[in-house]
């Protein structure tokens, strides 16, 4: 063999690009009887895994008895979840045997034992670091727009797995035409994933009207929501004529919607006539 042999990392074929990445040159772990374990390759001290969490990696781990007498040995992992071709074998002397094992990534990233032990008790561990990647995904979403008499009250919920900053863009139209229309602006509350925001903007409504409200977030990565609210709004505050001033607004919307309605039907009726190449070749023809 030659004196010195170049140390290659170990590529595995597992739920995308996962690779067991080549460590520091240092000797396997002995037994006092000659026997040893160790990463399969060459000089890897322990094994370093990479994938998304519950995927399933593969490697080898080698186990040598360098010694006159067979030995009986048993494999078991602490502190993650593996399974080896074969928990338990028999090792001839002066011979090496590769065990096939499985791994999966845990949520987190984690530090696991392979742990090898042979009939008389004597234990070796090789050191198994774990490391769970996450796919970056961006995706929010707007939920719960509700309009008052001061203030437009809204949840922003980040549905992806990096923090966000988001960027709102406001706009409410009347009965009559444009109420509000603000322009986007980056919010001052960052979004960490999983996380529900209540917030509001203020809000300066007319005293009887139709209100639809537009409410549209964006943010890096491509991120993006909206989420639209009508509600026939006026002087909630007023004691006196509270019930009629409601009865009034939802009025107003039943009228906005007929109205859109009748320029919808407009539209469609107001549609250019098809050509018919057909009937004027007839016509000639006669």
């Amino acid at each position: 063999m030659p004196s010195a042999v170049r140390a290659v990392p170990v590529v595995l074929a597992v739920l995308g690009a996962t690779v067991l990445t080549l460590l520091v040159v240092a000797p396997p772990v002995t037994a006092a009887d000659g026997w040893s374990a160790a990463p399969s390759g060459e000089a890897r001290p322990a094994f370093y895994a990479e994938g998304e969490p519950g995927a399933a990696l593969q490697d080898t781990v080698s186990l040598t008895n360098r010694g006159r007498t067979s030995v009986e040995v048993s494999l078991r992992a602490a502190g993650a979840e593996v399974a080896f071709a074969e928990s338990r074998l028999r090792l001839p002397p002066r011979t090496r045997t590769e065990v096939p094992f499985t791994v999966t990534v845990p949520a987190d990233d984690a530090t696991a034992e392979l742990v090898a032990r042979d009939a008389d008790g004597r234990t070796l561990r090789v050191a198994l670091h774990l490391r769970a990647t996450v796919p970056r995904v961006s995706a929010l979403t707007v939920e719960h727009v509700a309009i008052h008499a001061d203030r437009i009250t809204y949840e922003l919920v980040n549905r992806g797995t990096t923090a966000l900053v988001p960027r709102l863009a406001i706009r409410a139209d009347g009965l009559l035409g444009p109420l509000l229309d603000r322009a986007p602006r980056t919010l001052p509350r960052d979004l960490a994933p999983g996380r529900r925001l209540k917030l509001s903007e203020p809000w300066d409504g007319p005293a009887l009207d139709c209100v639809e409200v537009r409410l549209t977030v964006t943010a890096t990565g491509g991120a993006r929501d909206e989420a639209r609210v009508s509600a026939g709004v006026g002087p909630w505050g007023a004691v006196a004529g509270g019930a009629g001033t409601v009865a009034a607004g939802g009025a107003l919307c039943v009228v906005r919607r007929l109205l859109v309605l009748r320029r919808r039907r407009r539209s469609a009726a107001v549609l250019p006539e098809p050509s018919c190449p057909g009937a004027e070749l007839t016509g000639a023809v006669s």
